[in-house]
């Protein structure tokens, strides 16, 4: 064997594995080279659809002066006004607050009991072309107070809105990348990951009644008119070049 060989041998086993180690770390670089090759873009999408639901707090409020008068009229008059609510078809109703608690008089310094305040309160919901009728019935019926009327959309009109602000969204952030790369003479490659960052269910327009504190206080003819919601939508691209 010649002696002259092993070192020779040696030296090419070290050149051989020099070079497979430059070719392990050259990778990483590489890898990490394309990565910092992407455009992250946010894109934006609103769409604005009519409401045609309007949800109604209304109750009833009874004074007196003792607990069992006022709690047997409060029973009378919601029992009324809640079998009016029923017999018109009315979606989504329920019990909202019941509350019977005593009304003092402060004169002179001095805390006087003069009676008890009781009061029962509904929720519901209603196709919004009805509800101006169906409020004036329901002061008719006993209700002394409403409290609350907001404006929503039905839940598919809702859906499909999301669907449309997402479409949307998607469209802008393209177009958004389309303008940098080519700004900066780059093409875009594909597209490395996708976020949706939402499709919000917008809340129900809100607007203040005032209280009714008698039948006499309606008008032949409450009207009440709806609006619209906007549903907003957000995508973000991250597209390597």
């Amino acid at each position: 064997m010649n002696r002259l060989a092993l070192p020779y041998r040696r030296f090419g086993f070290t050149l051989v594995l020099l070079s497979l180690l430059n070719l392990v770390s050259v990778e990483p670089a590489l890898t990490k080279e394309k990565l910092m090759r992407t455009l992250t873009v946010t894109g934006e999408g609103m769409e604005k659809i009519s409401t045609t639901l309007t949800q109604v707090e209304l109750g009833v409020e009874i004074k007196g002066k003792t607990a069992i008068e006022v709690q047997q009229e409060l029973a009378k008059r919601t029992s009324a006004v809640v079998d009016l609510l029923e017999s018109s078809k009315v979606e989504q109703l329920q019990t909202t607050g019941i509350q019977l608690q005593p009304n003092y008089d402060y004169s002179n310094n001095r805390q006087n009991l003069i009676g008890y305040i009781g009061t029962n309160t509904v929720s519901f919901r209603l196709e919004t072309e009805r509800a101006g009728n169906l409020l004036d019935e329901a002061v008719e019926a006993g209700a002394t107070r409403i409290d609350r009327v907001s404006f929503t959309a039905t839940d598919t009109a809702i859906s499909e809105a999301q669907k449309e602000a997402l479409r949307q969204a998607t469209i802008d952030a393209r177009s958004q990348a389309e303008a940098v790369l080519e700004t900066l003479n780059f093409s875009p490659e594909e597209i490395v990951s996708i976020q949706i960052n939402g499709a919000n269910v917008p809340e129900p327009k809100l607007i203040q009644a005032e209280r009714l504190m008698s039948a006499d206080a309606a008008e032949p003819s409450t009207p009440v008119i709806g609006g619209e919601q906007t549903v907003r939508a957000s995508v973000t691209l991250q597209i390597s070049y």
